[in-house]
């Protein structure tokens, strides 16, 4: 196997620069044009509602504990046809019940009687707007199904900034490092498979002849 002369390399590489730099730059450029195409930025937003005493002179530790054994049961609800076609209807949503389902989490945050209704939609003000309804008519179908008056809004959903799904600033770094390892990849390969003669020099070093004279090279005109 021939032996890479390190100085040699590098000086090809300097001569190289350009096309190196084209190249990061379109892996770069197909990078951020893949994503556009196959990965659409999602808004989350959330509200959080709490179980809360029924009763006027507080909670007594029985309630409190009913009230954590119903967490479980009201987050199914909160997902059941019976809140979500409401709130397609009154927001006037051009969602199946199954699709804003597969938009919807809800959880309940530590061994608490807080609820978490997190939504993500294509639209950040959407998103928060679904939230809100869906904490008012889970309120509402409560009263309905238990007679209980025991469900509060913590807090409302703020619209997001940013998308949760893409981070730009990672993804550049991605490409742009994916395109600098290509692009020193192919310039070795150029530079390894190149047998050219480039200096008198590298004619005494590889094959050991005194070079007595130089041409240079002309244009054509």
């Amino acid at each position: 196997m021939e032996e890479i002369d390190l100085k040699e390399l590098f000086n090809y590489y300097k001569g190289k620069i350009a096309w190196m730099i084209i190249i990061v730059l379109t892996i770069t450029i197909l990078g951020n044009t893949y994503r556009l195409i196959t990965r659409k930025p999602l808004y989350r937003s959330d509200t959080s509602i709490v179980l809360v005493s029924a009763n006027e002179n507080g909670s007594s530790l029985n309630e409190l504990q009913v009230n954590k054994n119903l967490v479980s049961t009201y987050s199914e609800i909160i997902r059941s046809r019976k809140v979500l076609d409401p709130v397609i209807s009154n927001l006037e949503l051009d969602y199946s019940y199954n699709k804003l389902k597969s938009n919807i989490s809800v959880a309940a945050v530590g061994d608490t009687q807080i609820i978490r209704i997190t939504v993500s939609d294509e639209k950040p003000k959407l998103a928060a707007k679904i939230a809100d309804e869906i904490a008012d008519v889970f309120s509402k179908e409560v009263k309905e199904i238990y007679k209980l008056n025991n469900v509060a809004v913590v807090d409302k959903a703020v619209e997001a900034a940013k998308p949760y799904n893409i981070n730009y600033i990672k993804d550049n770094i991605i490409f742009l490092g994916a395109g600098i390892i290509l692009a020193f990849g192919i310039i070795f390969v150029i530079y390894y498979f190149d047998t050219s003669i480039k200096t008198s020099e590298e004619i005494e070093n590889k094959l050991g002849l005194t070079v007595i004279g130089m041409v240079p090279k002309m244009d054509n005109n």
